[in-house]
Order: C-alpha cells, then sequence, then structure tokens
C-alpha cells in the first residue's frame, strides 16, 4: 500500500516532548499556527498551555486533529515505540498526515519506519536539526529535509517557522539522515581536536584565552573551536561548565558515524578515534556533562 496523499499544508501540528528543545519550538510554532502539545511531565504541559500550546493528557489525544506531527527522541529504537508501540501514535493519525522526525537516529531505522507508515498511508520527513534551546523558541535552527515533494509541502508551514536556514538535502526519508551523519562526524571530530589543542596550549606554557581567540581569528578555528573552547577552559573550575550539549549526544551519534561507515565500505580512522574518545568519558561518568569536558579526558588536571 502506498502512502495516502498528503494535505497542502499543515495548519495544525502536534509536538510530543516539551523539554528543553520541544517547548521553545511548540511555543515558537504556537506564533504561526495551531499546536497540540504533550509531555510525560505535567509541568512541562502547564508551561506549553501558559505559551498558547493546547494541552492534552496524552499522546493519542495530542495527535488526532494534527495535520504534522513533530518528534525528537533519543533513537530509533524510541522512535519504533512512539509509533509503533503499545501505545503508539501512529493509529491515531489521520490519513496523510506527516511524522516530522528532528532527531539524529540513523539512515537505517529511518527508511523501515518510513515504509511502515507508508504502509498505513501516512508520511514521514526527515528533518535533523541543529541549534540549541534559544535559537528554537527564536525560529533559527538549521534543518536539513529529507523526505518526498509532496510530504515536504505539508510540512512546510511547520519547518519555515522553526529555521533560518532550511535546506532540502533529497527526496527520499533517509537522505536527512544521511546529511546530518556526515555533519556530526566533523563536529564530533572538531571537538575531540579543540579538546587536544586546547590542553596543548595549556602544556606549554601558553595562556590559553589568548590561544582561543587567536586560533579563531586564524585558519585554524571553527564553528566548534569558537564554541566549545570557552566552556573546556570552564572545565577545569569547581562547577566546570553549562551543560548544553550532553556528552553522550556524542557516543550515540559517532557511534551512527562509524557504522554508517562501515556499512558504505569506507574507512574513517580519525572519527573512530573520536568516539573512542567519547566512550571514555561515558566510561568515566562524564554521560550527562557537557561535551566540552573532552578536554579533563585528554588532561585530567588544568597544565599538567
Amino acid at each position: 500500500m502506498t502512502a495516502a496523499p498528503v494535505t497542502s499544508s499543515a495548519s495544525v501540528v502536534a509536538v510530543l516532548g516539551l523539554g528543553a528543545m520541544g517547548l521553545p519550538m511548540a511555543s515558537r510554532l504556537a506564533t504561526g499556527l495551531t499546536v497540540h502539545g504533550f509531555d510525560i511531565n505535567p509541568e512541562r504541559t502547564a508551561l506549553a498551555a501558559a505559551q498558547g500550546v493546547v494541552a492534552h493528557d496524552s499522546a493519542a489525544d495530542a495527535v488526532r486533529e494534527a495535520d504534522a506531527v513533530l518528534l525528537a527522541v533519543r533513537d530509533g529504537k524510541q522512535l519504533d515505540t512512539v509509533l509503533f508501540g503499545e501505545d503508539g501514535i501512529a493509529p491515531q493519525l489521520r490519513p496523510g498526515a506527516v511524522v516530522i522526525l528532528t532527531s539524529t537516529v540513523g539512515v537505517t531505522e529511518v527508511t523501515t519506519v518510513a515504509g511502515r507508515l507508508a504502509e498505513a498511508g501516512l508520511a514521514l520527513v526527515d528533518a535533523p536539526l541543529s541549534g540549541g534551546p534559544v535559537r528554537a523558541g527564536q525560529g533559527d535552527l538549521l534543518i536539513v529535509v529529507g523526505g518526498t515533494p509532496e510530504a515536504r509541502a505539508t510540512a512546510a508551514p511547520v519547518l519555515e517557522l522553526l529555521a533560518s536556514t532550511l535546506q532540502v538535502i533529497g527526496d527520499r526519508p533517509g537522505d536527512g539522515q544521511a546529511f546530518k551523519t556526515v555533519n556530526q562526524l566533523l563536529c564530533g571530530v572538531h571537538i575531540a581536536a579543540a579538546g587536544e589543542a586546547l590542553a596543548l596550549a595549556e602544556r606549554l606554557g601558553l595562556d590559553p584565552e589568548v590561544t582561543l581567540a587567536t586560533l579563531g581569528a586564524g585558519a585554524a578555528g571553527s564553528f566548534m573551536l569558537g564554541n566549545r573552547g570557552p566552556r573546556m577552559l570552564q572545565a577545569y573550575d569547581e562547577e566546570g561548565p553549562e551543560v548544553l550539549s550532553r556528552l553522550d549526544i556524542f557516543v550515540k551519534d559517532m557511534g551512527i558515524v562509524t557504522r554508517a561507515a562501515k556499512d558504505a565500505g569506507l574507512a574513517t580512522p580519525v572519527a573512530a578515534a573520536a568516539e573512542q574518545l567519547y566512550l571514555v568519558g561515558q566510561a568515566q561518568g562524564l554521560a550527562a556533562e557537557d561535551d566540552s569536558q573532552v578536554i579533563r579526558l585528554i588532561a585530567p588536571e588544568r597544565g599538567a
């Protein structure tokens, strides 16, 4: 069975999960669309209601009237459970509705789920995003999209409200995941390399703040150096840096990278080395810490 024709554009969107990213995205969408929301934490649902979101007591109730459903999940297993598990939402969706996946879960996982949704007359828009909660609330996210033109048309009002940069990367669910896999390879390696560079600078007796500023002004600069570098300099403070991106996210994402490379028959030795660094961090109890803490795996004590 092929997917039913999707509607021309979404005017009603359901957001499931109103956490650090879900709440600002729902609030942003409520400025231009009718937004239904649900979170397992009633306090988060109440916060969303105060910002113009129609609150529901269950995911099933939240999605019944939706043209589009925005999902952010941890991994492919959770995606499958949310859609097709015992309390899965897929049976509650109206024919022609689209599921917009904003997470990085892997190509195979997305293509498998997209096939199951198509059998139910539903479509998947593969739309992994980059940017934190502040940018989400401002509609300033980078979103790359894989999906059929019809599904993308339905999802367009949702994505356009959330993104300042919206790039169609392909016509198939899974194309967005493929691009995000490449993106995360570079991000993961850049963070690890920044940690090594700043640790070496301190070991050589250089002023870390002057070094960071000067590196950023030259050819060695990168977004990750400029973004994570200041937090790396806080890694040895008693309180440490604010957690803006958990280390275990890169455990997951670099695992996706190295599995994808293996499946493609491609050697990625630098990515593999970076993955090991994140795995060591997780084993040492840093999973929930900011990923800038990788510098402490390279140099456990400042300058030593």
